[in-house]
């Protein structure tokens, strides 16, 4: 499965939603950390979903880089 993954830089570290699995997150002090971590908080979240009993919510978010020009 391939999830949407939301990165986003603060002042002084990196941090990673996916908006298809609600507080799933990571925050990490460098991008290539937060992008591991965010690999291994879904995984884990997708196996705490799965032990619960509960339903698994399948990928539909997209994204798209828009371009435009700020008045």
């Amino acid at each position: 499965m391939k999830y949407l993954v939301v990165i986003e830089k603060g002042r002084r570290s990196w941090g990673a939603h996916v908006p298809d699995l609600p507080g799933c997150i990571a925050v990490a002090k460098t991008r290539v950390e937060v992008v591991k971590l965010i690999k291994g908080a879904i995984e884990f979240h997708i196996e705490g979903l799965k032990l619960a009993g509960k339903r698994v919510p399948a990928p539909h978010s997209e994204a798209k880089v828009v371009n435009v020009t700020a008045a």
